[in-house]
């Protein structure tokens, strides 16, 4: 078998989500803009099958690898990829079923199959119209919060995110950073590789299909979020930003952005936590439907 991989580049977009939107993995990293967005950070390169997407990433010196397909990897593609690598394997975000079926895989026999689960990179999953409604006791904090942003700024408004209303969004997030900057000076790094990503996906918008949306109160810009579908039925929110000093900015924005998508998304990905503790707390309060496991699974013959 053979596999011929390549730069991962915008004009990729067909061919990946060919196999990526319906292939009903609802993982984030699957999302195209990401995939993009990063490519330069982990020099993401790519192999289109015709049922499967094999991703080769650059992972602190080591080949590591993800499969977005339906069916476990059939043993001739495991096979390729082991002498890929120099046969030590390193596949990345494999959701517990996945992991599983590979290791129940009857022709692994002789390798040895490491499973790893990796907390700090579970996406939050939640049903769009639970944060669209906010119904219920359970999310009655959330919907108060949503509620006062409302009463304090009764003028407010909700817009789609167009590109010229990028400007706007660089100066929210000029905020962020600075905020971020001050709590904790060693976050530079990340907040220069989110930057770059923002301003790949920017500067293509409109050919990566992206969805957005914003907050506005009193003809200023406070809270934009975007992101585009990983699969037929969920879309994945790639970035949100807000100014922490209006009150309810990051509630409000959730809110109504998933109110505005389009009825086909039944499922909203927030994507991970990154072992933040104040970030887990928020994500898990709004009650996720289904918190998406991933695994880091390493084989050697």
């Amino acid at each position: 078998m053979r596999l011929d991989f390549h730069k991962l580049t915008i004009a990729d977009r067909e061919a990946v989500q060919t196999v990526s939107l319906h292939a009903g993995r609802r993982n984030c990293n699957f999302t195209f803009a990401n995939l993009v967005g990063w490519q330069s950070w982990f020099g993401t390169e790519v192999c289109v099958l015709k049922d499967a997407v094999v991703l080769r990433f650059n992972l602190d010196g080591e080949r590591a690898y993800m499969l977005c397909m339906q069916d476990v990897p059939p043993c001739e593609l495991i096979q390729t990829l082991c002498e890929d690598c120099s046969n030590k394997l390193m596949l990345l975000g494999l959701e517990d079923d996945a992991a599983l079926r590979l290791q129940q895989n009857a022709c692994h026999e002789g390798i040895i199959i490491n499973v790893e689960p990796v907390r700090d990179q579970y996406d939050y999953i939640y049903k769009r119209t639970d944060l669209a409604l906010l119904q219920g006791g359970k999310l009655k904090a959330k919907r108060n919060h949503v509620n006062r942003f409302k009463t304090l700024y009764p003028g407010f408004e909700y817009r789609p995110l167009t590109p010229d209303m990028f400007d706007d969004c660089r100066k929210v997030v000029s905020l962020w950073q600075d905020e971020k900057e001050h709590e904790n000076p060693s976050y530079g790094d990340t907040i220069l590789a989110e930057h770059e990503v923002m301003e790949t996906i920017f500067a293509h918008w409109d050919e990566l299909g992206m969805l957005g949306g914003s907050i506005y109160v009193d003809g200023r810009m406070v809270a934009f979020t975007y992101g585009s579908g990983v699969t037929d039925d969920t879309f994945d929110v790639c970035v949100e930003k807000a100014d922490r000093y209006v009150e309810g900015a990051f509630s409000i924005i959730n809110q109504q952005f998933c109110a505005h998508l389009p009825e086909e998304y039944i499922y909203v990905n927030r994507e991970e936590d990154m072992g933040l503790e104040g970030l887990r707390k928020a994500k898990l309060s709004y009650h996720p439907d289904i918190l998406l496991t991933y695994n880091v699974v390493t084989m050697n013959s």
